[in-house]
């Protein structure tokens, strides 16, 4: 089986994986072992795809529609394998199988050239915290997927790295710290939570008319879930003369039609878009880090 990476994937493999990571170089090995292992049939690779993973739309032996996905370890597919047994289809893809080989799941196969960004963005939004809401349930007992403090605590180190000598980002990752150190303070909410939500992971399905994909599941409150919701399209909010108010609209009709804090969402939506801000000048991706760090200013 003839076979190459999706350029998207080599250059957020270059861009993130730590000195000898050999993940991209082991992919083909590793595709043709799983096609063969499962008797699958290829169709194609999906392109672009993502950025931290390889998905491949095949047919099983019995020639039902399916999706052979494989990420390297730090992308956390077993937490995403947990997740999404626990989820059970409720609001999201389905695992196609039980047995487990690490970093290689077979999903249900939904339709991947469309997801909810295809709709107007009102209708989207809508649909996307619909879908949102499903996902909200209580973790296993027992689990052992990372919590919102655990991981906002290794980012928040990260961002204080890189904002060390920035005198333009420095009051803005300051505010972030200081939001992050007031959220955390008290009792927390425990919710299984999607971890990375956005609307271009929400897909258009057979069983309901859109389903989730690709969570990096988290234990934490909903407002965290929600707030990466608030940013999307971030590219569209930056180019309206009217960009900030039309934010602090969305942050408020988002919480109350999820019955979400508002301040809660304000604070974690100005959190992780200078998490992400940070993240994306650190690795060279300059336009992406000014989109989200305006935005950020006006939350």
């Amino acid at each position: 089986m003839a076979f190459e990476p999706p350029r998207r994937l080599i250059r957020a493999f270059g861009e993130t994986a730590p000195g000898g990571d050999d993940w991209l170089a082991t992919l083909p090995e590793a595709v043709e072992r799983a096609v063969a292992v499962r008797e699958l049939t290829v169709e194609r690779v999906q392109v672009p795809g993502g950025r931290s993973s390889l998905v491949v739309l095949v047919r099983t032996a019995d020639g039902a529609p399916a999706v052979l996905k494989l990420a390297p370890r730090r992308a956390r597919p077993e937490s995403e394998r947990a997740a999404l047994a626990h989820w059970d289809g409720r609001g999201a893809v389905q695992v196609r199988e039980e047995a487990a080989e690490e970093g290689v799941l077979l999903l249900e196969r939904l339709h991947p050239d469309v997801s909810v960004r295809s709709l107007p963005e009102a209708k989207a939004l809508l649909e996307a915290a619909g879908t949102l809401r499903r996902l909200w349930v209580e973790p296993p007992v027992s689990h052992t997927f990372e919590t919102v403090a655990e991981r906002t605590g290794r980012q928040a180190e990260a961002m204080r790295a890189g904002a060390a000598g920035d005198a333009e980002v420095a009051p803005l990752v300051d505010a972030a710290l200081a939001v992050r150190e007031e959220l955390l303070d008290g009792p927390p909410e425990e919710r299984l939570l999607h971890g990375t939500f956005r609307q271009s992971k929400v897909l258009a399905g057979d069983r309901v008319p859109w389903l989730a994909v690709g969570p990096d599941p988290v234990v934490g409150e909903s407002a965290f879930d929600l707030a990466r919701l608030v940013r999307d399209r971030v590219e569209d909010l930056i180019a309206q003369p009217s960009g900030a108010s039309t934010t602090r609209r969305r942050i408020k009709r988002l919480a109350e039609s999820l019955e979400v804090d508002q301040e809660r969402l304000r604070g974690w939506t100005l959190f992780r878009a200078v998490e992400s801000g940070v993240r994306a000048r650190r690795v060279g991706r300059e336009r992406d880090a000014e989109l989200l760090l305006e935005f950020a200013g006006w939350v």
